[in-house]
């Protein structure tokens, strides 16, 4: 699949991993992929358990896809049972499959050859988007300082960069902070999500907002908890209307 990458930095790619990976997909290991396409080849794209892009009918909330004709607007019922602090959350990809492995390998195994592939399918749905309204920041969701030094990288921080290369919204990553080293998200219900990281973040000592609207930035959404918690950070002191976008979307 073609990247939205400009030609310069795929050639720069290229070049630079070229040196330590063979131009083979990282995924089956055997069909030709670049590194300006994140090293997943055509026929990994398009299988079964391939990109699948979110579309329409989804909760006007929280993006979360629906099968069948539904032609009018609604809401989810987790989202009837959250009180969930964004405006909207949308996602470009199912996190399933390929997408999902994809995600964990380069957030746990610091696969970062992966990072093309996941900022092109941010970049195909969301910048299209969130260029036909006035966003003023990108703010990225926070690490805390032990995962951030265990994992040695935000990527969350690292997708919001490639978003705003492509939308020239830019990236502020130092309003939010995260002061609680919180369980992970992944193995609790909904609602020891939202307990979980309600007082995990704050904003950071000096730092004001004036009315600005914010996306937030994160990987992958499930319930919104993490993503609503930052919100209510953002809006209390002092924002605009908070948006959120991610890679991917737990179904």
């Amino acid at each position: 699949m073609a990247s939205t990458l400009p030609s310069s930095l795929r050639g720069l790619l290229d070049a630079g991993l070229g040196f330590f990976y063979p131009n083979v997909c990282q995924i089956c290991h055997s069909e030709p992929a670049t590194a300006h396409e994140g090293y997943v080849c055509a026929r990994c794209w398009c299988a079964p358990a391939g990109v699948c892009f979110i579309k329409p009918p989804f909760c006007k909330l929280c993006g979360l896809p629906y099968e069948g004709d539904i032609t009018t607007t609604f809401e989810c019922s987790n989202c009837k049972e959250m009180d969930l602090c964004f405006q909207s959350a949308r996602a470009a990809v199912a996190a399933t499959g390929l997408v999902l492995e994809v995600i964990h390998r380069y957030k746990y195994q610091r696969a970062l050859w992966f990072e093309p592939f996941l900022a092109d399918l941010l970049i195909r749905q969301a910048a299209p988007l969130v260029t036909l309204q006035k966003w003023d920041l990108i703010v990225p969701i926070p690490l805390h300082s032990l995962k951030r030094r265990e994992r040695e990288f935000n990527q969350a921080e690292r997708l919001a960069k490639s978003l705003s290369s492509a939308t020239l919204i830019p990236v502020e990553a130092r309003l939010l902070k995260r002061i609680e080293p919180t369980k992970t998200q992944t193995l609790l219900t909904r609602s020891e999500r939202a307990t979980n990281v309600k007082t995990a973040f704050v904003m950071r000592e000096g730092c004001r907002l004036n009315g600005e609207r914010i996306i937030l930035l994160d990987d992958v959404l499930t319930t919104g908890a993490t993503t609503s918690a930052c919100a209510k950070v953002l809006r209390g002191n002092g924002s605009g209307e908070v948006c959120v976008w991610t890679v991917a979307r737990g179904l």
